[in-house]
Formats: structure tokens, C-alpha cells, sequence
């Protein structure tokens, strides 16, 4: 438990912190280093793909022993200066897939940004309609309700 903690954090720091940190620095140098930010460009590209991935596959391989602490091996493998992976990984893996498959993305993007359209008018008309009929409810009551009259008999 501990040490999940301490890997989670390390991950937090390693994989997150310290290369937002010089993605930061390279991009707020006076004279930016084209090939500096593409290779964080590339990290984050990547990081952004195992996310993905993660969310679907963590239930099926996060049993596996040490799976926390490849993580955060990974994630320095690929900014690690000597290693630099990102680079690697991208240009070997990412791209040649990407570029095979780019129109299929495009189109089934297209295709979920509508289905995602149409659901959101969906459920607003559906909200507005009952937002209406619950108000029509209310009112109906309210006005058919009549003030009580006192009862003038009762006076003392």
C-alpha cells in the first residue's frame, strides 16, 4: 500500500511535473529549439495515447506485479536524456500507425462528434420538456389553490 502510494506520487512527479516543467522552459526561450519541442511535443503525444489506453486496459493488466513501477520506468525511458524514447517510440510505433490510419480517426471522429450532437439536443429538448411541464405542474397548483378565509364566526 506505501509503496503504491510512493510509486504514484513518483509518477505524479517524473511524469507529469518535471517534463510539463521543461516543456515550459523550452517553449519560453527566447530562441526555442524546434527539435526540443518536438520532442516534448512527442512525449506528451504519448503520454496522452498510454492515458487512453490506460482507462481501458488497467482492469486487465494492473494486477500484474511491479505494473506501477513500469509505469514510471516508461515515462523516464521516455523523456531520460540519454534514452530520449519519445523520440523512438513516435517515429518507430506511433507515426507509422497513425499515418496508416489517420483518415479512418478522422472519419470515426466526425462520425462520434455527430452521434455526441444529436444525443446533447436530445436530452436538452428532453430537459426542456419536462423542465416545462414540471413548471405547468406547479403553477396549475399553485393557482388553483385558493387563500383560506378566515372564519369570521370565531371572533372573540
Amino acid at each position: 500500500m506505501l509503496g503504491e502510494a510512493i510509486t504514484r506520487g513518483l509518477l505524479m512527479v517524473l511524469g507529469y511535473a518535471y517534463p510539463a516543467l521543461e516543456c515550459f522552459k523550452a517553449m519560453e526561450k527566447k530562441k526555442s529549439d524546434i527539435e526540443e519541442l518536438r520532442f516534448w511535443c512527442q512525449y506528451w503525444v504519448i503520454v496522452a495515447v498510454l492515458t487512453i489506453l490506460e482507462r481501458f486496459g488497467d482492469a486487465f493488466i494492473s494486477w500484474l506485479p511491479m505494473y506501477g513501477e513500469l509505469k514510471l520506468a516508461l515515462v523516464i525511458y521516455l523523456w531520460y536524456p540519454k534514452t530520449k524514447g519519445s523520440g523512438y517510440i513516435y517515429e518507430n510505433i506511433l507515426q507509422p500507425y497513425v499515418s496508416r490510419h489517420e483518415l479512418d480517426f478522422d472519419h470515426n471522429l466526425r462520425v462520434l462528434r455527430a452521434k455526441v450532437w444529436d444525443l446533447a439536443i436530445y436530452y436538452w429538448h428532453n430537459s426542456t420538456e419536462l423542465g416545462q411541464a414540471a413548471t405547468s405542474q406547479i403553477l396549475q397548483r399553485l393557482t388553483s389553490q385558493q387563500p383560506e378565509k378566515p372564519d369570521k364566526s370565531k371572533k372573540k
